[in-house]
């Protein structure tokens, strides 16, 4: 794969964790960078200068998931021990201010409302609802059909979807108690995700298929034609000339962008990216702006334009990339490597840096 245009973003900063990165994300103010690793490790990362905080040390047990809440004063990890566990950052040296001990199943997906200051995570075949203000669950919610595969609040955190065997559920925030509206699939749903204006729900498929949903109509759309599952999903925070925002999904070693039209009778319309020459480990639209990030392990990290045309390569992990995460302000990308390798490439605007947006 050849690049076509000049080189947008420049390597800034280099850290290192001993294992596959698992997990990696910025903080939504931008102040933080977090990533977690097979081994076990935590760390934390201080913007502009990256020192770093190790909040947690090798263990032999992987960190699956990991993420900050909305006003950035909580960091949430869950994984393979079955521990979920909370550092505030209120101060400026990070605090353990919860642990919750479930050692029968893994936690390997978690969430926090973008509005509230409420954590969803994995439990099994369950999903837990903790409340960092009171330090307490305050929800338990029965999938029953399966280990939960994903979790997704709508961005007015008015509704949390759980998705798992035979589809997704979802329920109310202002009434746990209420029954959940399900959203059916024949095989199962491992991938779920709102767009940015709670109107559209996508749902990656373990049979090969993609579904969207605009909410409160009962009739979705469904693609079809992938060449395995739909293993991720992804919305733009902008939207296309239609006023709606484009949607991603990878499926092995593919990326398709779809585009809704305003003619219904045409629906959505997707666009092949190209290949990765390995499974597509994460993909992520660049925040206030049509620019998709993708990469696989064993691969580069590709940057893809409004037309599907590949703006940048980006390299620097000797086997490839796991995952990735874009700086709230899009100004920054930051992935993590199959050896624990973590990059941080910035956008070559001169003048700017960390502590200038």
């Amino acid at each position: 794969m050849r690049r076509t245009s000049k080189v947008e973003f420049k390597d800034t900063w280099r850290g290192e964790l001993s294992d596959y990165i698992q997990a990696i994300a910025w903080c939504p103010q931008g102040r933080y960078l977090a990533a977690s690793s097979a081994a076990g490790e935590v760390s934390l990362f201080a913007a502009p200068s990256f020192e770093t905080t190790i909040l947690q040390g090798e263990t032999g047990l992987s960190v699956d998931c990991l993420g900050f809440s909305y006003d950035g004063q909580f960091l949430a990890i869950g994984g393979q021990d079955g521990g979920l566990r909370i550092w505030s950052l209120a101060s400026d040296a990070p605090q353990l201010i919860a642990t919750l001990d479930n050692k029968s199943v893994w936690v390997d997906r978690l969430c926090w409302n973008p509005i509230t200051r409420e954590l969803a995570f994995s439990l099994g075949k369950y999903v837990q609802v903790w409340d960092a203000d009171n330090l307490e669950v305050v929800a338990t919610l029965s999938f029953s059909a399966s280990s939960v595969f994903d979790l997704a609040w709508s961005a007015d955190g008015k509704y949390l979807a759980v998705a798992g065997y035979q589809g997704a559920k979802v329920w109310q925030t202002g009434d746990w108690d209420a029954e959940a509206e399900v959203l059916e699939n024949a095989s199962a749903t491992v991938a779920i995700a709102w767009s940015p204006d709670s109107k559209f729900i996508a749902q990656g498929n373990l049979d090969n298929t993609l579904t969207v949903k605009a909410w409160g109509n009962p009739y979705p759309w469904l693609m079809q034609g992938f060449p395995g599952k739909v293993r991720q999903v992804a919305w733009s925070s902008l939207p296309n000339k239609f006023g709606f925002p484009l949607l991603a999904s990878c499926s092995g070693t593919a990326v398709v962008v779809w585009e809704k039209d305003i003619d219904e009778q045409i629906g959505w319309d997707g666009r092949i990216l190209g290949n990765h020459e390995a499974t597509v480990r994460a993909i992520a639209f660049q925040p206030d702006s049509l620019v998709l990030a993708s990469t696989a392990e064993n691969s580069w990290i590709a940057l893809w334009d409004r037309i599907g045309r590949l703006n940048q390569t980006l390299t620097g992990a000797i086997k490839g990339f796991s995952c990735l995460a874009w700086h709230p302000q899009g100004h920054h990308l930051a992935a993590g490597g199959v050896n624990g390798e973590i990059l941080v490439w910035s956008q070559n605007m001169r003048g700017r840096g960390f502590g200038r947006q």
